[in-house]
């Protein structure tokens, strides 16, 4: 099932009060592995992120984390992850939101991780393991993400007032919601921390932005 929330009004009001949010980024993908940069490239899970995908699941359910919704990116790296949680934790199949989809990354989609420098400095901000690019043509900048993120918070505060739900994304795209969410720098952001694969952030009235990772995960890869 596909939800959209483009018409939704832009209100906040309350939203810290009344909602929790869980926010968890896909397992490790092909590209992930190959070190290539993937966007909205759409390749599937490799057997360590499906690994990922169950290590993360099982930790839900042994904390006995339970959803009142899950909302997953489009992309199938995400869906599957979703996926598995869903079914580890008892919950019906995760509803797809077009609006967790990754950063649209430009003329970058598709190119090695190790050519960012070469191709896109001085444009770049320097992460705790990657590069990040800032303005390559075609992609998404992240004051365009930090937007999208806002806009995507307010929308499910009017659908959710109150409860807890799951939200399935990806790196770029994850770190500027958890920016949208505390209201933080987002250049800050990039440098803070690294927002690995199936790992889980917790965003919530009671959990401040230094302690919003929840779980962390063996990492293969950035």
């Amino acid at each position: 099932m596909q939800y959209s929330f483009d018409d939704l009004p832009l209100s906040r009001q309350n939203f810290f009060d009344m909602l929790r949010i869980y926010l968890a980024r896909h397992g490790q993908d092909e590209d992930n592995a190959n070190g290539i940069l993937n966007g909205q490239r759409d390749l599937p899970l490799t057997e360590k992120g499906i690994a990922q995908a169950h290590e993360v699941a099982e930790r839900m359910k042994a904390r006995g984390m339970q959803f009142d919704a899950i909302y997953v990116s489009p992309l199938q790296r995400a869906f599957r992850t979703a996926s598995i949680i869903a079914e580890t934790v008892g919950h019906t199949p995760p509803q797809i939101l077009p609006e967790l989809i990754e950063r649209n990354f430009g003329v970058m989609t598709g190119v090695p991780i190790r050519e960012i420098v070469e191709r896109c400095a001085p444009d770049i901000l320097q992460g705790e393991l990657v590069a990040y690019f800032l303005n390559p043509e075609g992609a998404e900048t992240f004051p365009e993400l930090i937007e999208r993120a806002e806009r995507m918070l307010a929308a499910l505060e009017k659908k959710h007032p109150n409860g807890t739900i799951l939200l399935v994304s990806h790196g770029d795209y994850g770190k500027m919601i958890y920016a949208a969410y505390y209201h933080l720098d987002w250049k800050e952001v990039l440098k803070m921390f690294h927002f690995g694969n199936s790992e889980l952030l917790e965003l919530s009235p009671d959990s401040s932005a230094e302690s919003a990772h929840v779980f962390t995960i063996a990492q293969y890869n950035v």
